[in-house]
């Protein structure tokens, strides 16, 4: 099982990382390492390779039941399957992930405002939660400084491959230099100049970008762009 560790971005003693698609047992068109429970897989091979990646954690990780919306949840009030597109933790131990293929996975951490502790938080921001404020209301939520806050922002689709229409270019009518229009009469969206505008705007100034592309990497991502069904990555944060 592959699993690109990026606590280098993070000065804070966190740990955190995004898997690939290597190293699971779900068959074509999930192979192999699929997480997602929602994506036509079956649910044997899902269930192991959850399992397996907990093998990696020091506690089972929170799954949330992502609907592209903007609910923040700290992770003590989480039950399964409840329903948020983010969730935040100030407690050790207490896994945070979204599940992805396209859409933007923002992990955070910085430091409690009252008594420094460390704080992780992971977002899951495709066009739409970005349209709704997930970024937003995850920031308000948090009790740190936004200046002291640090922000990662995991593979996903970019772009030059993520063609839109009029509904998305209107949704962000205050990003213009976000779009790039085509020979189709389309335009490519960049989510991740959104992202980082949003986090900017909130007063988030160290923002890091993993530049990687789920639709352009076969061999490591799912993509819904690029392939329908699929399966899903994780994105993970904790401390110790």
């Amino acid at each position: 099982m592959r699993l690109p560790r990026i606590d280098a971005a993070f000065r804070l003693p966190v740990h955190a990382f995004s898997t690939t698609r290597l190293g699971g047992v779900s068959l074509p068109p999930f192979d192999t390492l699929n997480l997602g429970t929602n994506t036509g897989d079956a649910a044997e091979p899902v269930k192991h390779n959850r399992e397996r990646l907990a093998g990696s954690l020091p506690a089972e990780p929170h799954w949330l039941r992502q609907v592209h919306g903007r609910r923040v949840i700290h992770l003590d009030d989480w039950q399964p399957d409840i329903e948020a597109d983010a969730a935040w933790t100030d407690r050790p131990h207490q896994v945070a992930v979204v599940l992805t293929a396209d859409c933007l996975p923002i992990l955070l951490t910085g430091v409690v405002r009252s008594n420094s502790r460390p704080l992780v938080a992971a977002i899951h921001a495709g066009w739409r939660g970005l349209a709704d404020g997930v970024i937003e209301n995850t920031l308000e939520q948090l009790v740190s400084h936004a200046a002291e806050l640090q922000a990662w922002i995991g593979p996903s689709i970019r772009q030059p491959v993520y063609e839109v229409d009029e509904p998305v270019l209107a949704a962000f009518a205050d990003y213009p230099d976000a779009f790039a229009a085509n020979a189709n009469g389309r335009w490519q969206a960049d989510l991740q100049t959104i992202a980082r505008h949003k986090l900017m705007t909130c007063g988030v100034t160290q923002v890091h970008d993993s530049g990687l592309c789920t639709a352009r990497d076969d061999r490591n991502f799912y993509s819904h762009r690029r392939d329908g069904r699929c399966g899903r990555q994780a994105s993970l944060i904790w401390f110790e």
